[in-house]
This record gives structure tokens, sequence and C-alpha cells, in this order.
């Protein structure tokens, strides 16, 4: 089994996969001073409760944009599952072309995001991300990465909106039963949800222009399928979209080594 481990700046979401098909997944909060002890017997604790083992994990796959818990991790994935992990790097070749004027600043993340969502749906594509920060990925018909956009994540954004508003309480974030909101909290509903579905729409309509034909849009992460519900322009929610990557991406660098080992062998005499 693979245990893929996506660690972003605000959550780290791990999954299990048994071939293609994730067997358990689970959202832990970061915390980028966590030891590898830490994050090796919390990730034990859960296999248990699922009715798993350290033994029944055979391969480690992780992706982090926090570079100090990345020697954690790797450590971690020697000491509790005896692997060498698969650490995603923007340097792999995963078949994925990478437009920027710098690859080497695309995240780990935005990376698998993009090989798995042009695996799963072809292209042309554009993936939005609510993360930490709501990321949007533009991935070309021929699965080129040409490039985003970054804005400030919708859970970051309340959370310096209460911090700053004394007066303001803290709310569910649920789609309110109209936008003209008839209290404080309907208020803040509806200004929170239909102000970040205005920005998606109005990002991927501006993106979208800037494409030969349509792109398909693939929401993923925590705050996904609320905001898609009230979008005109999400087509497709996968919440698994960063583990399915790294399923993928761990399946293709296996392949690569598998293949170069079979070039290095001696000819048969």
């Amino acid at each position: 089994m693979l245990l893929a481990v996506d660690v972003g700046n605000t959550n780290i979401m791990v999954g299990v996969f048994d071939d293609r098909k994730i067997a358990v997944c689970w959202r832990l909060a970061t915390d980028w001073n966590s030891t590898e002890d830490e994050l090796g017997i919390t990730i034990k604790s859960l296999l248990h409760h699922s009715g798993l083992s350290a033994g029944d994990i055979s391969a480690v796959a992780i992706s982090s944009v926090v570079p100090p818990l990345i020697y954690s991790l790797e450590s971690m994935a020697q000491k509790y599952f005896a692997v060498k992990p698969l650490l995603v790097r923007p340097d792999m070749q995963t078949g994925l072309k990478i437009l920027l004027d710098n690859p080497q600043e695309l995240g780990a993340d935005r990376m698998v995001n993009a090989l798995a969502g042009f695996t799963l749906y072809g292209g042309p594509l554009i993936i939005v991300d609510f993360g930490t920060a709501t990321t949007f990925c533009a991935i070309s018909g021929e699965g080129h990465y040409l490039g985003g956009a970054i804005a400030p994540g919708i859970g970051i954004s309340v959370e310096v909106l209460f911090e700053k508003a004394a007066k303001l309480p803290r709310v569910e974030l649920v789609c309110p039963p109209t936008v003209i909101g008839k209290n404080t909290i309907a208020g803040l509903q509806s200004g929170i949800v239909y102000g970040f579905v205005g920005q998606v729409d109005g990002i991927v309509q501006k993106m979208s222009g800037e494409f030969p034909k349509p792109p398909l849009v693939v929401a993923t992460g925590g705050f996904a399928s609320l905001i898609a519900r009230e979008s005109k322009t999400i087509a497709k929610v996968n919440p698994l979209l960063t583990l399915e990557g790294l399923r993928i991406i761990y399946r293709q660098q296996k392949e690569q080594a598998a293949a170069g080992k079979v070039q290095e062998k001696p000819p048969h005499v």
C-alpha cells in the first residue's frame, strides 16, 4: 500500500492507496515543529484505528510546501515504515512541461494537482485549490503548465476579519438563504461565501479568455464543495486531487526506475 502525504501550510492530508483505490484518508493540522516521532506515532495510530498497520505500507510519497517539515517527514518514513520516501520536486520528469519564468518556483502541491488533473480529465484545464491560499493553475490541452494566480485563502481571510473587527462574531461558513442578509450573521455569511464565489468566477473567466478553447474547471481543497455549489464556472469537485496526484507521480517514478534498470542490464550473450 502507498502512504501519500500532502503537507500544506494549514493542513496535512494523509491517504492510503491500495493500488489505484484510496482506502482511507485523514486531514491533520500542520505543526511546523512536529518531529518524526510525533508524525509517525500519529499516522500509525490512525492506521490502527482503520484496521491497518505500519507493515501494510510498502511505499511513501510526500509533497510539502513547508520546508521545515521535510526532514521530519523523510525520517518518519524510514523510522516507522522502513521505506525511503519519494519526495516531489519541481525537476521531476512527469510529462508536464512547466512554462514558468522559473520552474523551480512551482510549489509541490500545484505540480501534483496539475499532473493529477491532466491525467484524470485531460486539458485544457483550470484547477482551483482552496487551501491557505486560493490557487488557480492553468494547464494547456497538451499538458503544459502555463502559470496561474494566487489569492488569499478563505480561512486566513476570515480569521483576519474576525481578529481585526472586535464586534463581528465568528460564524459558520455556509450559504445563507438570501444574498441580502437580514442580520449580522447572515450578512457575514453572504459577504464571505458570495464574495469568494465572485472572486473565483471572475478570475476563472478572465483566465479562460487566454485559452484557445474553454477549459474544464476543477476545484479541490477544504472549501471546494461550498464554493462550487454557487459557482458558475466550477464543473467538477475532487477533494482528493492532490493525493491522487501523489499516487500518479509515485507510479510514474516507479515505472521510470524500472525502465532504467532494464536498459542498464547487459545484453545476453
